[in-house]
Formats: structure tokens, C-alpha cells, sequence
């Protein structure tokens, strides 16, 4: 008899060459299992963990969201405590849940949200550096509010994915997309809700709307290039410093209270 466990995880992207394992790489997905079979003694069979979804290099996430069995049960909070005690400092567990067995963190999510940070200066700032997109033009919000709003809605987003994506149907639903100015902070921040995203896809649609601000593309050029499915008429790409996973919804319910919100 096993006891599933959904936890939600924040981490600073900054030292991991992603979420997902890799040959002689810091990953969060190798970190943290590392912490669950120790807490569980090392078990006979390695315990497993399943992620909402892959990050990279880079990128930060305030609630990824993972899952994981043990042999045992163990209550929510000696879970949290006993895997924040193993944990590195750029890891934390946010929260345990003891789930039913057939949740799944990847296959059943209904929607994810993610936040990006471009900071613009001709220089880099020390402190802003692995915590946000260096850009070094300003761009000009009101260009972009304008042209944010075309990504919403149900689409093909084949010009907006990275090569290496492994999904076969690019098609997803973006439900919100905002973009706001912090003038003082010299940022520009974006946010993003939708049915799920594809292989860099909020880098690069991060990426044309702030050559949209800088006036390099005009502003309703958005529908033109989801028609093309064609990305090599949206090569740029954010950098990774500048994203965080910022949640991961397996409730209807809350995922439009939040949308109401926001």
C-alpha cells in the first residue's frame, strides 16, 4: 500500500540546468529525488517523482508542482519538514498533500500560469542579473498592451515554440496575457495563463512583444505570425533569468477565480 503526495515546489533557477534529469547535471528533478529517497531510508524500489512540467536552465518557479509515492505514510507536515531539512538552500517545499492514487501532476493540470521580468538598461544590474531579462533598449508599454491581447484565445502557436519541442499538436489556449510597466524598477513584467505552453513558447512570445515595444514590429503583427506557423518569423527568445513557473492549477474552480482576479 503506497500514499501519493503533491507538493508544490519553488526554486531559483539560477545553479539547475533545468527541471528534468540529465547526464551529470544539477537538475531540480535529480535534487529532489535525491531528498525523497532519503527521507524515505532508501527504499527497496526508488522512489519516482512526476513534474507538472519541465523548466530550463535558467528558470525559476515559485509552484511547480511534483508527485511522488512512498511505501508508508507519512503526515503532510513531517513531509514538508523532513524534506526541507535535505533540501539546498535555492530549493523549497511550499506545501504536501496527500492525494488521491490516481492524480497525476502533469496529466492533470487544467491550466498554469508564468511571469516574466525584462529589465531594461543599457548595463546590468548585479542584483536584477539571474533574477530577470536583460534588455537593453526601453520599450514602450502602451505598443505593447495593444498588441498582448491578440495572443489570447485558442491557437496554433507553431511560430512560437522552440525546435526540440517532443509535443505533435502546437495548438493551445492562452486565457489571459497582461503586460504592465514598473517604471522605477525599470521592468517590464508580463504574465501569462493558459491551457499549458509549449517548448520556450513565453520566452518567444515575450521576445516579440518586446521588439513590438521597441517598434521593430508593428503592433497587430501577432495574428500574421500565428498564421504563418512558421518560426522563423519569431526567432527571438527571451533569456531564461527573466521566467518563473508561477502556478499550476488542477481545479477549475480556482484557476477562474484567479482569472476573475487578475
Amino acid at each position: 500500500m503506497t500514499t501519493r503526495y503533491k507538493v508544490v515546489l519553488a526554486y531559483d533557477g539560477t545553479n539547475f540546468a533545468g527541471f528534468q534529469r540529465q547526464p551529470n547535471q544539477r537538475t531540480v528533478e535529480q535534487v529532489f529525488t535525491k531528498a525523497v529517497n532519503k527521507m524515505a531510508k532508501d527504499p527497496v524500489e526508488p522512489i519516482v517523482i512526476y513534474g507538472a512540467g519541465r523548466t530550463d536552465a535558467g528558470v525559476h518557479a515559485f509552484g511547480q508542482t511534483i508527485h511522488f509515492d512512498l511505501p508508508y505514510e507519512i503526515n503532510e507536515r513531517g513531509v514538508r519538514r523532513g524534506l526541507n531539512s535535505l533540501l539546498p538552500t535555492d530549493t523549497l517545499v511550499q506545501s504536501v498533500e496527500i492525494v488521491s492514487d490516481d492524480f497525476h501532476a502533469r496529466y492533470d493540470t487544467v491550466g498554469k500560469r508564468y511571469w516574466y521580468r525584462a529589465y531594461q538598461d543599457e548595463f546590468v544590474d548585479p542584483f536584477k542579473r539571474n533574477r530577470t531579462g536583460h534588455f537593453k533598449f526601453t520599450a514602450d508599454i502602451d505598443r505593447i498592451q495593444q498588441a498582448i491581447g491578440d495572443l489570447e484565445g485558442k491557437h496554433d502557436f507553431s511560430t512560437f515554440v522552440a525546435s526540440g519541442s517532443q509535443a505533435h499538436d502546437h495548438v493551445r489556449e492562452i486565457y489571459s496575457a497582461k503586460a504592465w510597466s514598473l517604471p522605477d524598477e525599470r521592468e517590464i513584467q508580463f504574465e501569462f495563463c493558459g491551457s499549458g505552453f509549449l517548448y520556450n513558447q513565453v520566452r518567444i512570445m515575450v521576445a516579440v512583444l518586446m521588439e513590438i515595444g521597441q517598434g521593430r514590429r508593428s503592433v497587430d503583427c501577432i495574428p500574421a505570425l500565428l498564421a504563418t506557423k512558421d518560426r522563423e518569423q519569431a526567432r527571438g527568445t527571451a533569456p531564461a533569468a527573466g521566467l518563473y513557473m508561477k502556478k499550476v492549477y488542477y481545479n477549475e474552480h480556482e484557476l477562474q477565480a484567479d482569472l476573475n482576479k487578475h
